[in-house]
This record gives C-alpha cells, sequence and structure tokens, in this order.
C-alpha cells in the first residue's frame, strides 16, 4: 500500500467528524479550509459563429464557376471530385472550380454550372451502395465532354 501523503505547508490540517464518532457523542467543532469559487466557464466561440458566411460577389461575364457536389459516405465520390476539378482547371484556363461549396447532399454526384440557368452535366442523386451508375461512368469522356461544353 502507498504511503500516505504529507500535507503541505501551505494547508492548515482539516479536522474530520465521522458518522460513528457522531453516534458515541464526540463531535469536535470542524475547521474547513475556505475552497475558492470554481471560475466560470467561457463558451468558445467557433469561427462560423464569430464571422457569418458571405459570399462574395461573382461577376457572372467574367468568370465561369463549375459546382462539383460529391457525398462524403464514400471516398469514391471525393476521388471522381478531385479528378474533374484537376482535370477541368488544366483543360479551360480561367474556369473555377469548387466543390461542395454547400452541405453535399447524400448519395449525391452532380457537376453543374454555377448561377441560376446553372446547366447540370452530370447528375446521379440518391444512389444507394454500391453505387453502380456512378462507377459505370468513363469520367474521362465525361470530361472531355464538359470542356467541349464550356468552351
Amino acid at each position: 500500500m502507498a504511503p500516505k501523503r504529507k500535507p503541505t505547508v501551505e494547508q492548515p490540517l482539516t479536522t474530520r467528524v465521522t458518522r460513528s464518532q457522531t453516534q458515541n457523542g464526540y463531535s469536535k467543532p470542524v475547521s474547513v479550509d475556505p475552497v475558492p469559487p470554481k471560475p466560470k466557464r467561457v463558451k468558445k466561440t467557433t469561427v462560423s459563429e464569430a464571422k457569418p458566411k458571405v459570399k462574395a460577389p461573382v461577376d457572372s461575364g467574367s468568370k465561369k464557376i463549375v459546382v462539383v457536389e460529391h457525398c462524403k459516405q464514400c471516398n469514391q465520390f471525393k476521388i471522381r471530385a478531385v479528378k474533374v476539378k484537376q482535370e477541368l482547371e488544366n483543360g479551360v484556363p480561367g474556369l473555377e472550380v469548387r466543390v461542395n461549396p454547400e452541405k453535399p447532399r447524400r448519395g449525391c454526384f452532380e457537376i453543374r454550372l454555377d448561377g441560376e440557368n446553372g446547366e447540370k452535366f452530370v447528375s446521379l442523386l440518391n444512389m444507394k451502395r454500391p453505387f453502380g451508375p456512378m462507377k459505370a461512368l468513363d469520367m474521362d469522356k465525361v470530361i472531355s465532354e464538359i470542356i467541349e461544353k464550356i468552351k
């Protein structure tokens, strides 16, 4: 058994009265150390609470924006989305490609132009595992078709 700790000089000794001592008629006044109150917790603010999200104004005529929305359920979505982004940015100079600018939908893989009249190049929605329609796509062919349409 480990030895008991010796009290330090800063802490005065406290006397405790147990239940058995009070039943026998023995009760000494108890000296209690003043316990400092716990500090109040300060709520931490996250970055999203501190600064509201503001969309930057976009000139629709100067720069085209392609949005790639992919589900985060499976890594296959991410692999294809990153490939599309790299190929489109290399194939079309001055094209901006955004991957998941908003929270993505479940089982979704969609490539579209951003804006009011956003043309959808690929739209696969509500896919269930094993995501057959997405895996059946020839991504090189899809990317080349998108580049032709944008130019």
